[in-house]
């Protein structure tokens, strides 16, 4: 690969930079709740699984108990 100088290595990067679309203050506050949201969803989802399987454990071994 070749050397690139470096003030066209700052050039290249400025005009990748500039074809950027960065989101906007509602799209990221937007996005930010979801990913809350998903999280506490999955959080009770794996809750409840983990207390159905303690149960039915608790339940077979009890019967052998």
């Amino acid at each position: 690969m070749a050397m690139t100088n470096p003030l066209q290595f700052i050039q290249q990067v400025r005009a990748e930079v500039s074809k950027v679309v960065w989101p906007t203050r509602r799209e990221v506050l937007l996005t930010t709740g979801m990913v809350f949201a998903m999280a506490a969803l999955t959080a009770i989802f794996f809750s409840l699984v983990d207390l159905g399987i303690r149960s039915g454990l608790s339940a077979v071994l009890g019967m052998f108990g």
